[in-house]
């Protein structure tokens, strides 16, 4: 496992060519901390969505990604560019769940660690990001 420095983390944040956006919705709770400092890099606003589908060992939780919270201000979002953010993606059903949940808005997403339109890196290595 690589731990990685927080000023590594925004170093490797600032060299990703993100295209233009309108809101990041980042996953809550893996992708909240990546959303705000992407969030701080593109200065536009920044919404929750609460998805949950491991535990805090990584292990499944869920068969399926569940709704946590109910995010009412994204229900009405509609024809929004929109970056989804997360920390990890393996299975990419997080990722599809809120995609689902965001339908009707253009969507790219990002994670750290793992297959989105966006990454830092792809790799089955674990990586542990500050916050952990």
């Amino acid at each position: 496992m690589k731990k990685i420095s927080f000023d590594e983390l925004v170093s490797k944040l600032r060299e990703v060519n993100f295209e233009e956006f309108d809101l990041i919705v980042a996953i809550g709770k893996g992708g909240i901390v990546l959303g705000g400092l992407i969030q701080h890099i593109l200065d536009i606003p920044m919404e929750v969505l609460w998805i949950n589908f491991r535990d805090e060992d990584n292990k499944i939780k869920h068969s399926s990604p569940i709704v946590l919270k109910e995010n009412t201000v994204l229900n009405e979002i509609k024809d929004n560019r929109i970056l989804l953010v997360d920390d990890v993606s393996r299975t990419g059903s997080t990722l599809r769940k809120a995609k689902d949940i965001l339908k009707g808005n253009y969507i790219k997403t990002f994670v750290f660690n793992g297959k989105a339109d966006y990454f830092v890196i792809n790799s089955e290595e674990c990586v542990i990001l500050p916050w952990r």
